[in-house]
């Protein structure tokens, strides 16, 4: 399979896997964003998972591997709320976590090993975080409440001005 290629197969294998995450959480994240308007933290992480794709890409590049394409576009995930979207960020965070443990252990290459670092403290340590108190944030409202609090589109204020009587 590898044809004069200095990696392994097993690390080719791992870039993959670490690439597709980043697209997928890209995309998700555009998903949420272009459902709910532009709501924290998604328009602050959605910027730093596209560095993470280019982190990446430069790291296939570097060992002139071609750059697959990203199939996520039109399969994110789709949530009801933004608390569910936040509630997934947790989730999808805490695998990425493992994830990268996972793959560190498949390489020694220190360029490599350095990447997958990175990416991995920026999602243990600023998006994980993030997302739950994003999580935090809607614990025990519900779903219809859930928008007029955020700042999504006018947030509250503008909810309440609209019922007051006046129609918009």
């Amino acid at each position: 399979m590898a044809q004069n290629r200095i990696l392994s197969d097993a690390e080719v294998s791992a870039l993959h896997e670490a690439l597709d995450d980043e697209y997928k959480s890209v995309a998700t994240y555009d998903r949420v964003l272009a459902d709910f308007g532009s709501v924290r933290p998604f328009s602050n992480i959605v910027e730093a998972e596209r560095r993470h794709v280019r982190a990446l890409a430069e790291t296939f590049d570097r060992y002139g591997l071609p750059l697959p394409a990203n199939t996520w576009d039109d399969r994110a995930p789709q949530y009801e709320s933004i608390r569910a979207a936040c509630s997934a960020g947790v989730e999808g965070e805490i695998e990425n976590g493992a994830m990268y443990d996972r793959l560190i252990a498949v390489t020694t290459r220190a360029d490599i090993i350095e990447v997958f670092e990175n990416l991995q403290r920026a999602s243990q340590e600023n998006h994980l975080a993030a997302f739950r108190r994003c999580t935090a944030r809607f614990e025990g409202e519900s779903a219809g409440d859930e928008v007029d609090n955020d700042e999504h589109r006018g947030g509250m204020r503008r909810r309440q001005r609209n019922r007051g009587g006046s129609s918009s």
